[in-house]
């Protein structure tokens, strides 16, 4: 009985922990936004302002006074102003000394000033405790409810108990605290929200550059080379034939980047005999930017699937089928069934689909609240078992396509091969080298260096 009471009173709620009041100096959009939602998570909130007038737009539970009363009132005091208008705070120096200062401001540009914000409040107030946080949430976010990435809240400070103390905050208000260190780390912290997508430029730039080289790529050989010597106009290829060749090589090829950093690191660690030593920085940059190479790959296979859907209702493709059949009524013959075609017909599209599906769920796992639910060997064997054999699907798929152009002459306009030949360069590379190194006499040594073990020890120090 005893028992049973105790476990239903460690489950009762304990209402006398009441919150410590927080103040928020600022009554700007996020200072409301932040003030409401602490609120919401049973925080009295008091708001330090030049105007003690009460605003529609506070919050009504909470309380407006004078900067300096209002800080006597909390330990922790958000700073929801711009480090133009720190000025104010230095009169308040005695009344804010041991207090816990969260500094949530960011700059219009990178590298505004020569220190970070927060480490400026520090200088001015060098009796108080500042901590950098909030400033990767935005009040919009605050006010509709945080998703995924956006409730990630970077916290760095040098007095370790006022970082936990600002970080227990972030905790209830549902958001995901993450320790970056100390205050040296909160110019990184104020530069991130500033930079526009920094993991896509490279595989954005990457792929405009491919695109832009395999459209006039095409355009030279179907439409150029057509109109010159066969005197025909197919410059409405434009519009769905040429982008459908250029989808699926687009898809190809950078499905294939995507695996081939792996392969150069590889191959960089078994020539170095070492994991210790640093990949050059171009490897770096290009294995961080994978996952958004794999989903700029997922959104051309996506292209081409439609593409290749709406084929059948364009104005070319009809007029080439009612062609064929005025011919054969004409010549009053009907051409037998081609097993052989039939063969090859239902085998690429059988391996498109497969490969098509496989890059779906590619892009699935790598979504941040998908990965979060798989453990690392189950994400790892997705992303690299079948992100491999995605790739030699897909790389089949297009063998089995454009397989009758690889030995015509015909195909060859202007001595140059046609697309599908050259989309196929990069991945059977990347297939070709992955199948050394699967070798046991290779492997073997490679895992070994993974595990730590290192030819010539002089390169760990």
């Amino acid at each position: 009985m005893n028992k049973n009471s105790s476990n239903t009173m460690a489950l009762t709620p304990n209402t006398s922990n009441k919150r410590e009041t927080v103040c928020i100096f600022g009554t700007g959009d996020f200072g409301r936004a932040l003030g409401h939602k602490m609120i919401q998570s049973g925080y009295p909130v008091v708001y330090g302002s030049r105007s003690t007038q009460i605003s529609n737009l506070i919050p009504k539970d909470a309380e407006v006074l004078g900067h300096a009363e209002a800080a006597q009132k909390a330990a922790i005091i958000i700073i929801a102003v711009q480090r133009q208008h720190y000025n104010f705070l230095i009169p308040l120096a005695e009344v804010l000394r041991g207090k816990v200062l969260v500094d949530i401001s960011n700059n219009l540009k990178l590298n505004q000033y020569p220190e970070s914000n927060a480490e400026y409040l520090a200088q001015l107030l060098p009796g108080s405790k500042v901590v950098k946080a909030f400033n990767t949430v935005s009040a919009w976010a605050l006010q509709s409810g945080t998703l995924d990435a956006s409730r990630q809240v970077f916290v760095c400070g040098d007095d370790v108990e006022a970082k936990q103390m600002v970080m227990d905050i972030v905790r209830s208000l549902g958001l995901t605290p993450l320790d970056k260190g100390s205050l040296l780390a909160a110019q990184e912290i104020e530069n991130y929200p500033l930079q526009l997508f920094p993991m896509w430029k490279f595989p954005i730039f990457l792929s405009l550059g491919l695109t832009a080289f395999f459209f006039f790529y095409c355009l030279a050989l179907d439409v150029i080379y057509t109109y010159i010597y066969e005197n025909n106009n197919f410059s409405f290829f434009i519009a769905i034939t040429i982008p459908n060749r250029v989808c699926p090589v687009m898809a190809l090829v950078l499905l294939a980047l995507v695996y081939l950093p792996g392969i150069f690191a590889a191959i960089i660690q078994l020539y170095r005999g070492t994991k210790y030593r640093r990949f050059p920085d171009w490897l770096d940059k290009w294995m961080l930017c994978r996952k958004q190479l794999g989903l700029i790959a997922l959104a051309f296979a996506s292209l081409h699937a439609v593409f290749t859907l709406v084929t059948p209702m364009r104005a070319f493709v009809s007029w080439r089928t009612s062609k064929g059949i005025i011919s054969q009524a004409l010549n009053n013959k009907t051409e037998p069934l081609d097993n052989t075609k039939a063969w090859l017909s239902d085998s690429y599209l059988a391996l498109g689909i497969l490969g098509f599906f496989l890059f779906v769920l590619l892009g699935i796992t790598s979504l941040p609240s998908v990965s979060n639910s798989v453990n690392w060997r189950e994400f790892r064997f997705v992303q690299s078992k079948l992100g491999y054999l995605a790739l030699i699907l897909c790389t089949a798929h297009t063998l089995v396509y454009g397989g009758k152009w690889f030995l015509s002459p015909s195909a060859y306009k202007w001595y140059l091969p046609n697309i599908y030949i050259l989309s196929l360069i990069v991945p059977c590379a990347v297939l070709v080298v992955k199948f050394v190194l699967i070798f046991p006499c290779v492997d073997k040594p490679l895992t070994q260096i993974r595990q730590g073990w290192e030819r010539n020890p002089k390169y760990s120090e």
